[in-house]
């Protein structure tokens, strides 16, 4: 977060911001479905639809999902794509490129945004302007996309520099729902012919669609740029000065982040002695750091990262050795999104574990029971409404009940403030697996 919302919620905002603009659709993973609901929720925003990939197969796939949800509304829509992860602060300045973006894009061409380069940065990819755009309705020098090139070495990136005709690659792009597709089908059919199947094959679980499992597994892994950008002969590039930054790394989040006068972002319950050009975050403890700079430090509930500046990009090779290990840690977290709220977890050990539970106004858990734990609750806020089995009360503040093995039970919030407990469980086995459901308001089954 840069300021008081998420990045992907001033996305969502930034969007909305435009007069012509519809609801939004949202393409998420099935991990973070819950967590994007909630941040709509606080909009008050209500998307077209948010559609769940079942397997990461990187941006083409996901986009023909989403211009194919957009050609159920309008079979003229204009698509505007943009990644949850940018940083734009100059508003006004995005909104007329977007009003070229969007003149271009009514006019077939598949237009992405070029952000004028500052420094020869060489974590992007660059875009070269070719053959000038000109139309009465332009805002600024729009151009053909002459070609796409891959991350530079720093000599590369500041010969770019200096020719000046040359961007960053934003990842951001407009154009016709219905012509992406056509450029689609005809560069990349494979692609184009399995995001239909799974999309035609979709179904409504709550407030998600699911596009179809074994069709969208069978869909290639490739990129918007790799799949049709590169390809088209109808790519248009707008110039994008707005203060543009990707925050796809630490190092990113720091160059966005409002420094000290020792160039330190400093973030949470931080010490810091004899720091410099440093990002340091601190999200459930004191954190202190002495006698460093240019590093990176993150605290979170999951983990602590420690990395220069120069090597906070390469946070994925943590990952892969995670995922070769085998280590739960690149998938689960101690917060974790449910459809009516979120919980905690706090502390465990062996037949044991405590989590804080969060309940949204008005939600409800499904009435279930458990075949090898117990649980305590103790309200710390709120009003809870409790089901045991027959048995149907209120607890309050620092009131509590005990729910035995085998006992049907449902926890719900009827007030309009969020209801917060502890939740103490104990037995023999204490897996999220472990939950046979008699009534889901969501849906759910066991």
């Amino acid at each position: 977060m840069i300021d008081d919302k998420s990045l992907l919620q001033n996305t969502v905002l930034r969007c909305h911001a435009h007069a012509d603009a519809s609801e939004p659709v949202l393409v998420s993973n099935e991990e973070h479905r819950f967590l994007v609901a909630e941040q709509l929720r606080q909009l008050e925003v209500k998307p077209e639809a948010m559609l769940l990939e079942p397997a990461a197969r990187n941006t083409a796939p996901a986009v023909a999902i989403g211009v194919l949800q957009a050609l159920e509304v309008d079979e003229d829509a204009v698509v505007v794509v943009l990644p949850s992860d940018h940083v734009i602060p100059e508003e006004v300045a995005f909104q007329n490129a977007l009003s070229d973006a969007i003149a271009l894009a009514s006019e077939s061409y598949l237009v992405t945004f070029g952000v004028t380069p500052l420094h020869p940065e060489t974590g992007y990819g660059y875009i070269r302007a070719g053959k000038a755009l000109d139309a009465p309705r332009l805002l600024s020098d729009c151009a053909l996309v002459d070609r796409f090139v891959e991350k530079p070495d720093v000599d590369t990136a500041e010969r770019y520099l200096a020719e000046g005709d040359y961007y960053w690659n934003s990842g951001m792009f407009v154009f016709k729902a219905a012509r992406y597709l056509e450029e689609l089908e005809k560069y990349r059919s494979d692609i184009a012919s399995a995001a239909r199947d799974a999309f035609n094959g979709r179904k409504q679980d709550i407030d998600f669609t699911r596009v179809d499992e074994a069709a969208f597994r069978k869909c290639p892994s490739e990129s918007i740029d790799y799949a049709v950008m590169e390809h088209t002969e109808m790519a248009a590039v707008v110039p994008l000065n707005a203060g543009w930054s990707d925050i796809g790394s630490w190092d990113a989040l720091w160059q966005a982040s409002d420094r000290n006068e020792n160039g330190n972002a400093l973030v949470g319950d931080v010490i810091a002695e004899n720091v410099e050009n440093s990002y340091v975050r601190a999200e459930h403890r004191l954190v202190s750091v002495v006698g460093i700079s240019d590093v990176v430090v993150v605290e979170t509930a999951d983990a602590v990262l420690i990395a220069s500046q120069e090597e906070a990009q390469q946070v994925k090779s943590i990952v892969n050795n995670l995922k070769s290990c085998d280590r739960d840690e690149r998938i689960s977290h101690r917060k974790v999104y449910r459809p009516w709220g979120y919980y905690e977890g706090i502390d465990a050990g062996e037949n044991f574990q405590v989590k804080r539970i969060t309940v949204s106004p008005g939600a409800s858990l499904s009435l279930q029971r458990h075949a090898k734990r117990a649980e305590h609750w103790v309200v710390v806020n709120g009003v809870a409404t409790v089901t045991k089995d027959e048995d149907v009360f209120q607890l309050k503040a620092n009131e509590s009940t005990y729910i035995p093995i085998g006992c049907k039970h449902r926890l719900q919030n009827m007030q309009a403030e969020p209801l917060e407990i502890i939740e103490v469980q104990s037995g023999s086995y204490l897996g999220e697996d472990d939950i046979e459901r008699f009534d889901d308001v969501y849906g759910r089954s066991s």
